[in-house]
């Protein structure tokens, strides 16, 4: 199981940005697809995940109404689209996957992608 995200970058404060999980040693159809966050010096945020079996969304409060998760089963690819976005979004964004359910409890999730900055920034 592999997973590798990208699509971060600068942008400005109230900019958008696309961020896309890749995927490989299993089909999305198997495991559920979390995006995590992580800022300097602060913990670990949930921010969206997308379920296995229909592909319906979740999102944390801080996200929601802003952030659409997305997925293309036929590219194994999971997309987060990340619009009016704050100086508060600035973090480290990781998809994770290994759980059946759809969560934000980063526990249970098994494998992790690398990881990929995005800088909200005037």
């Amino acid at each position: 199981v592999q997973l590798q995200a990208s699509g971060g970058g600068l942008v400005q404060p109230g900019g958008s940005l696309r961020l896309s999980c890749s995927v490989s040693g299993f089909t999305l159809d198997q495991y559920s697809i979390a995006w995590f966050r992580q800022a300097p010096g602060k913990e670990r945020e949930g921010v969206s995940c997308i379920r296995r079996t229909d592909g319906n969304p979740y999102y944390a409060d801080s996200v929601k109404g802003r952030f659409t998760v997305s997925r293309d089963n036929a590219k194994n690819t999971v997309y987060l689209q990340m619009n009016s976005l704050e100086p508060e979004d600035t973090a480290v964004y990781y998809c994770a996957t290994g759980s059946y359910s759809c969560t934000l409890i980063s526990q249970l999730y098994t494998y992790w992608g690398q990881g990929t900055l995005v800088t909200v920034s005037s």
